[in-house]
Parts: C-alpha cells; sequence; structure tokens
C-alpha cells in the first residue's frame, strides 16, 4: 500500500537527496598524536651530524716587574756614595764633637773612618744588588727586601753590644749603624720605586 505525496512537499520522494552530516571542524593546531612526527633525538657527543661545541678560551693575564735598568744602577752609585757620606760624618759627629770612641771590628781598615766610608759603600752596593735580584726573581720584591733590611739593621745595631762592655760606646755605634741601615733601606726602596714599573701580558 503506498502513501500519497503530500502536497506541500515541493519535491517527489524519489528525487530527495540522503541527509549527510556536517564535516568536522579540528581547532587550530589541533593535531591527531596517532599521525604526529617523531621528536628528533637528543644531539649526542661524538655524532658528526652534531659537532662538539668549541671550549671556551678565557685570556689569562700575567704581570712582571721591568726595571729600567741604567737608571736603577745609577740610582745603587748615588745610594752607596750617601751610605759612605754617613759613615763618616757619623765617625766625625760622635768621635771627634762627642768624644765617644765608637766600637769597631777592622774589616777594611784600623781607621774609624776609613771602616764607617768604605762599609757603608760596600752595604749600599750589596743592597742595591740584592734588590735587583729580588726585583727580578721573587713574587713581592719590596715585601722580602723590607724584612731582610729591617733584619740585616737591627742586627747591625745590637752587634756592638756583644764587642764592649761599655754602654755609651756599644748605644752610640749601633745608633750610627742603625741610621746608615735605615737610610740605605730608605734610598734603595724609592730607587726600584722610580726605576721600576709593572708590565702586563696576555696570555
Amino acid at each position: 500500500m503506498s502513501v500519497p505525496p503530500d502536497p506541500r512537499d515541493p519535491l517527489p520522494p524519489t528525487r530527495r537527496q540522503p541527509a549527510v552530516p556536517p564535516p568536522s571542524v579540528e581547532p587550530a593546531g589541533y593535531a591527531d598524536p596517532r599521525y604526529a612526527a617523531p621528536a628528533p633525538a637528543p644531539a649526542a657527543y661524538g655524532d658528526p651530524a652534531y659537532p662538539e661545541p668549541a671550549p671556551v678560551v678565557r685570556p689569562v693575564a700575567s704581570s712582571r716587574l721591568v726595571i729600567d735598568a741604567g737608571r736603577y744602577w745609577a740610582g745603587v752609585i748615588a745610594t752607596a756614595v750617601v751610605g759612605a757620606l754617613i759613615g763618616a760624618v757619623g765617625v766625625l759627629v760622635v768621635e771627634q764633637i762627642i768624644d765617644i770612641q765608637l766600637v769597631t771590628q777592622s774589616v777594611f781598615s784600623d781607621s774609624h773612618t776609613a771602616e764607617y766610608t768604605l762599609g757603608g759603600a760596600v752595604a749600599g752596593a750589596v743592597a742595591g744588588v740584592l734588590l735587583y735580584l729580588l726585583a727580578i726573581a721573587a713574587p713581592r720584591p719590596t715585601a722580602f727586601f723590607g724584612w731582610i733590611m729591617a733584619l740585616a739593621t737591627v742586627v747591625a745595631a745590637l752587634l756592638p753590644f756583644t764587642w764592649t762592655s761599655t754602654t755609651e760606646r756599644a748605644v752610640a755605634t749601633g745608633l750610627l749603624n742603625l741610621v746608615m741601615g735605615i737610610a740605605i733601606w730608605s734610598l734603595l726602596s724609592g730607587v726600584l720605586a722610580w726605576t721600576g714599573r709593572l708590565q702586563t701580558t696576555t696570555v
């Protein structure tokens, strides 16, 4: 038994299109995890496709003391002359003016004036050579030189007390040795400060 057509239907049943569900719209940025591309493998050291990063090389700075040799040795000679004059003037003041006989051990001459004059010159020259060797070899030349000169000056000031039992003579000789040692120490320290400079090199 057939159903009569609906007079309100514009198309007959034979010409109707089947209902098609609307296409699904995926949101932007959505990807099916079943078809996602595999993640790249991490870089491995030694793989030619992933060369190792170059090591970072930091420059190393080193400093060394450079001495103007000509001016330095001129300063050493001048220091030796000052040491000799301090000895000569000291003997003159102590023995001729204050009238106290110094206590010395005869090394250069039997005369106290000659002994202190030559001794002051030799002390200045030896101290200058020592400071130069420390400046080119030791890490802190002024510190080492200061300690050496301080100890040597103290020994020179105390030695006269072992040579005589007269306190007056020992004190006068020790003070003269003390003044000479301090003068040589201060002069040579100034010479190195004026003739030496730090040179920095980067490796």
